[in-house]
């Protein structure tokens, strides 16, 4: 028997859908199959990142060392590493933690069309299945081994599960709604503003069932604890946080630029081309409004809860809020923009169906041609020098590693060396991180190992990128062997650093070698070593002891 919340929900879709069941089926299977065989010919083109290794080194950690790790140091997303550490353990490395993410970005195709059937009906769906498909939001994040196709995905699955039980409760619909809404809360630390985006919906269309409610917000919250805790420690890392000291994102219009650039990540950021899908999407919003469908209300919650964090947060410094932290929203302005483009092709009479999937073929075209300008190695993939250059850093570095040795930073040729040999050491000292490099250094048993430090000529971050890089030594020279492989120079230390003391010294000179080469990450690795040299500084100064150790 259907409740009202039911009868209402199903009303509120438009009328006979051009598009049966079959060619529904037939179109999101053909949008699935498209993003499949995009993303696994592509899947190694990006080259390997500095996050990508972060994942799997803390996956190479035991079970128990990986969640000590991610719930009490560094803070993160447990679902996201749960993965890396399957991965990890499972023989697999890179192209495996890859497929990870195709696979979860590629099961996203359908389950936004799942979402989008349930609030607007079949034609609405399909359209906005599509057009997330060819969004540089999906097909970037597809070949990235982190945590965003994760986190997409579960969002939409937990969306789904929210309609479903704001309208017809239950038991059963509401546990499945709980269910899903951890693993997105675990995906990623945005998993609280989802949460917050749901007892929004909620307030408006569960508050019929206001017991059931109440229950099952309680009940995610509590059990939740373990998220917000390793969060919080994130945050604490990142010097996030809501009223107090520290700075906002900025003024409105500061958001209002964060909010185009992810509109423009979700469609295509091209001026003229962006202003018309933002315009689909307002007659999109007020269509849906008018209809009193429950897709309105979800899509202004979802867009309308982060946008209000945005303005009260305050960031520190090292926080850059960027389009993918908003990836859960990209399903809901996908349906807006279906929307509103239906709305103005069915002006059209008896060519709506034809002129609305020319459109959205249209769209999508500017969509891939604008993640296209966006991150060029997507598609044409990285030099070939690089590559080659890469290979035999990585075959250097494996060879003539030592389990002992200490990484500065998750460099990807890291990567590279452990896949070739599974004795290659498995401790790093963050770059962007002080207090928890100086953690590292104070926690490994003495005495240190020799440290191990990576120069690359050719990353985007500076000023020009280059594919050569000159041999040059740090001083003192006499304490570094030196290896130039094409844009990359690996700096290791003759011997054992011993102590953290001698560590941070040593890392200094080689940062230096950076700063006089003018790439990029040099400044931010040069600023870490200073504060963990004057922590250890501190540390000393209170207890003698504990800088020697």
């Amino acid at each position: 028997m259907q409740g009202p919340a039911t009868t209402s929900l199903r009303a509120s879709r438009p009328g006979p859908t051009p598009f049966g069941p079959r060619a529904y089926a037939a179109g999101v299977a053909a949008c699935t199959a498209a993003v499949a065989v995009f993303l696994g010919l592509q899947l190694m083109a990006y080259p390997p990142h500095e996050d990508e290794t972060l994942a799997l080194f803390v996956g190479r950690h035991d079970l128990v060392g990986m969640l000590g790790i991610v719930l009490g140091q560094r803070g993160g997303a447990p679902l996201h590493f749960v993965l890396a550490w399957l991965v990890a353990h499972l023989g697999g490395g890179l192209v495996e933690l890859r497929v990870v993410s195709l696979l979860l970005a590629v099961a996203s195709v359908p389950a936004i069309a799942l979402l989008v059937n349930r609030l607007a009906g079949r034609t609405t769906a399909l359209l906005a299945a599509a057009l997330a498909a060819g969004s540089w939001a999906l097909l970037f994040h597809g070949v990235y081994g982190r945590m965003y196709s994760l986190f997409l995905l579960t969002t939409v699955l937990s969306y789904r599960a929210l309609v479903a039980a704001a309208a017809d409760g239950g038991r059963r619909r509401w546990l499945i709604w709980g269910v899903v809404t951890l693993l997105a809360i675990s995906a990623h630390p945005y998993g609280g503003i989802v949460l917050a985006s749901h007892a929004a919906y909620a307030v408006v269309h569960g508050r019929r069932r206001w017991r059931e409610v109440v229950a099952a917000f309680a009940a995610v919250a509590v059990l939740a604890i373990p998220f917000w805790r390793t969060y919080l420690v994130l945050a604490g890392r990142f010097e996030v946080g809501v009223g107090g000291d520290g700075e906002k994102l900025g003024s409105a219009a500061a958001v209002l630029r964060y909010l185009r650039m992810v509109a423009g990540d979700f469609s295509l950021g091209y001026g003229v081309p962006f202003a018309f899908v933002v315009a689909l999407a307002a007659i999109g919003l007020a269509v849906l409004v008018r209809r009193r469908s429950p897709g309105a209300t979800l899509a202004v919650c979802a867009i309308g809860t982060p946008t209000l964090v945005l303005v009260l947060a305050r960031v520190g410094k090292s926080a850059s809020p960027e389009s993918r932290h908003l990836i859960f929203a990209l399903p809901l302005f996908a349906l807006l923009v279906a929307a509103g483009l239906l709305a103005v092709a069915r002006r059209l009479g008896p060519l709506a169906l034809p002129a609305a999937v020319c459109a959205t073929a249209a769209l999508i075209v500017g969509e891939v041609a604008w993640a296209r300008h966006k991150t060029p190695p997507l598609f044409v993939g990285e030099p070939a020098a690089r590559v080659s250059a890469r290979v035999a850093a990585s075959t250097w570095l494996a060879a003539t590693g030592r389990p002992d040795d200490l990484l500065f930073a998750y460099d990807p040729l890291y990567i590279g060396a452990w896949e070739r040999s599974g004795e290659f050491p498995l401790r790093v000292v963050p770059r962007a991180d002080s207090k928890l490099a100086l953690h590292t250094l104070v926690a490994t048993h003495p005495p240190l190992g020799r440290g191990v430090f990576v120069l690359d000529a050719s990353d985007s971050n500076n000023v020009v990128p280059k594919l050569t890089i000159p041999e040059r030594l740090p001083e003192p020279t006499a304490a570094f062997e030196v290896r130039a492989f094409g844009p990359f120079l690996v700096l290791r230390t003759r011997e054992r650093t011993g102590t953290p003391v001698r560590y941070l010294e040593l890392a200094a000179a080689a940062e230096q070698v950076g700063r006089e080469l003018e790439l990029g990450d040099a400044d931010i690795n040069a600023d870490t070593i200073r504060q963990a040299r004057a922590q250890l500084a501190q540390r000393g100064a209170r207890s003698p002891s504990s800088a020697s150790r």
